[in-house]
């Protein structure tokens, strides 16, 4: 049973941000000239009072434009992911579903996937419709740290802050030959799953009250372990999805991935062999969008003619500090 990725559509909150906003509030840091934290041109902030689920309501405005609300309405599956859920207890499935219509036979919040949730929901979704769980299932995701933790009145001060941006992405994935995902790779490194790190000063866990902004816990160590990690995991994962569908990773037609700095976008397409023409980049207007890069630039890439029919595209992409991996490649049927 053939499982498709028909379409996907996003959202991205307010206008630009430009670089100047962080710039104003910057001071001494001692990662400020790591590559990691080179700040892109703009980004896009939630907005104070904006939720995941309004994130991901706005994002799927564009599906239900092009395929009418029952397409959605009518999904048996729903699969979300939210960097910052609206309440730390459980994920945003049910509200979610609820506020598009929706009555799901599986809602499913995924955690682990990070940056690479995208990835993950496809395999989840494809292994779902292929055993007969359903004929269409939605993928969300939400990253809506940037606006929140990022901007921090303390946080902001720091090199990591002026790099995130927020976004919304919705994916459609039904039973169908028209875009079908050829495969996907998706490996766990739990060994690494403890390197992504909340550093408050005075030291507290991040659910107790007390003094003091969380953030994430960068040091010269850690950022040395995760630039080699996802130097080495996104590639990985690249080769055996190319390896299993015949297609060499310099013939890829096009190569989406996650965006966390302009380093990781240079190394994965070099390491390729792909132009980068041919390797999507919306760092500069968009930062690092976390889970939702991978289908905005996907999006971009439909949007302006980047991606057409009949062509095979690769996603992919690593997450945290290193302790999740995947890719995916689809054979690009069109918006029909």
């Amino acid at each position: 049973m053939t499982v498709s990725l028909l379409d996907v559509s996003t959202y991205l909150p307010g206008d630009p941000i430009g670089a100047d906003y962080y710039a104003q509030f910057a001071e001494s840091d001692d990662l400020r000239d790591n590559v990691m934290f080179r700040a892109p041109r703009f980004r896009h902030h939630v907005a104070p009072d904006e939720t995941a689920v309004d994130m991901v309501e706005r994002a799927a405005a564009g599906l239900i434009e092009r395929h009418g609300h029952d397409a959605i309405a009518d999904a048996d599956v729903l699969i979300t992911h939210t960097q910052m859920p609206d309440m730390p207890f459980y994920g945003g499935g049910g509200a979610m579903a609820h506020r598009l219509g929706m009555k799901p036979d599986w809602v499913l919040d995924l955690h682990n996937g990070g940056c690479a949730a995208f990835v993950l929901g496809l395999q989840v979704a494809r292994q779902l419709l292929s055993s007969g769980a359903g004929r269409t299932a939605l993928i969300a995701v939400a990253q809506n740290a940037a606006g929140q933790v990022f901007d921090q009145p303390g946080v902001r001060r720091k090199a990591q802050a002026s790099v995130p941006g927020d976004g919304a992405a919705v994916g459609l994935v039904a039973v169908s030959e028209q875009s079908p995902i050829l495969d996907v790779e998706c490996r766990t490194y739990g060994e690494f799953a403890g390197d992504m790190t909340i550093a408050v000063d005075p030291p507290r866990k991040w659910w107790q009250p007390g003094p003091g902004e969380g953030c994430i816990g960068f040091t010269e160590s850690k950022i040395t372990k995760v630039l080699a990690r996802g130097n080495r995991q996104v590639p990985e994962v690249s080769y055996a999805v190319c390896d299993r569908i015949g297609v060499k990773p310099a013939d890829l037609d096009l190569l989406v991935t996650n965006q966390p700095n302009r380093v990781f976008l240079r190394n994965w397409r070099e390491a390729l062999e792909l132009p980068a023409e041919r390797h999507v980049d919306t760092f500069e207007m968009c930062g690092n969008l976390f889970a939702a890069g991978i289908p905005v630039n996907l999006d971009r890439a439909v949007a302006t003619g980047r991606l057409e029919a009949g062509d095979v595209v690769l996603m992919a992409a690593f997450a945290h500090a290193g302790d999740f991996a995947g890719a995916a490649a689809v054979r690009w049927g069109g918006r029909g």
